[in-house]
Formats: C-alpha cells, sequence, structure tokens
C-alpha cells in the first residue's frame, strides 16, 4: 500500500501501535493471519493468509484502508487509491517459498538503505490475534510456533 504522491512524515511509533491495532481488528474480524508486514517511510507491506475459504482479503484490506486512511489524514497523508494486490501461486505457498517471500517483506528496509540490519527496523512484525508472544520478525522460533498456530486455527475453521 503505497501513501499518495509517496507522502512522508507519517510513520513513527504512535502510527506503528495504531497500523497494529487495526492489523489486530482487520485479521480478528476477518479470520486472517499477517505472516509479515513492514512499514516503509512512503509505501507498506502486508502479507495476509486467510484461515478458511470465507477468509475474504478483499474486504479485509477495504476494512483496514479505511480505518487506516482515517488515521493518516491526521498526520497530511493518505493511502493511494489502488493497492497493489499480489495473490500467492500455488508454488509460492509451499512453506519454503512462503517463508522467503516473509524473509522479503522484512528485509525491505535494508534493500532501501534505511537499515543496516533488517532485524533491527521496528516498524515491522507480524499480527496473529491471540499469541502476542509470537516473535514479531521471521527468525529464531517465529517459523516452527508460527505454523503450528497457523494450523491449529485453520483446523478450527475446518480448513
Amino acid at each position: 500500500m503505497t501513501m499518495r504522491d509517496r507522502a512522508r512524515g507519517w510513520l513513527d511509533k504512535r502510527m506503528h501501535g495504531r497500523v497494529r491495532e487495526l492489523l489486530l481488528h482487520t485479521m480478528s474480524r476477518y479470520h486472517l493471519h499477517c505472516a509479515a508486514y513492514c512499514l516503509m517511510p512512503d509505501h507498506s507491506h502486508f502479507l495476509w493468509m486467510g484461515l478458511w475459504e470465507g477468509s475474504d482479503q478483499r474486504l479485509a484490506a477495504r476494512f483496514f484502508r479505511k480505518h487506516w486512511n482515517a488515521e493518516l489524514v491526521s498526520r497530511g497523508a493518505r493511502l493511494q487509491p489502488q493497492a497493489y494486490d499480489h495473490v500467492l501461486r500455488e508454488n509460492e505457498r509451499r512453506p519454503d517459498a512462503f517463508e522467503d517471500t516473509v524473509i522479503y517483506v522484512f528485509k525491505n528496509p535494508e534493500r532501501a538503505g534505511l537499515t543496516a540490519d533488517w532485524r533491527e527496523w521496528p516498524y515491522a512484525g507480524c499480527v496473529v490475534p491471540g499469541y502476542p508472544d509470537l516473535p514479531s520478525t521471521g527468525f529464531g522460533d517465529f517459523w516452527p510456533m508460527f505454523w503450528r498456530i497457523h494450523n491449529r486455527e485453520r483446523t478450527r475453521f475446518g480448513s
């Protein structure tokens, strides 16, 4: 999701907290997990996974964008009207390929020269409702915990 006119100046700890809160509501309401997000100075990346066939990511994105835009306006920013969406192909959904995609999302600030080490970027993480202690940046104990939680939640929804 890109800021209209590549606006900057909105990204700080407070906005990061608000985005996490909005993600939590969105993920809970639409039965999704956010495996990775990365807020950049003029755009953001979000990688969402549905928990069942009825998880509607388009409705979720509309809900999230509406509420995030309301927050951004007070900072003189707004999302551009059309987000870039990419639905992962079957081969991109395999656990190893999916994990590579998550790391790719997290490495954006390093590739952009905003930090020397992507693990130090303060505006990235994951949001899985009900699991605040899940490590948030795709390394260490993250993957075994993430897949265990995700598979358990999918089973709850019958997927």
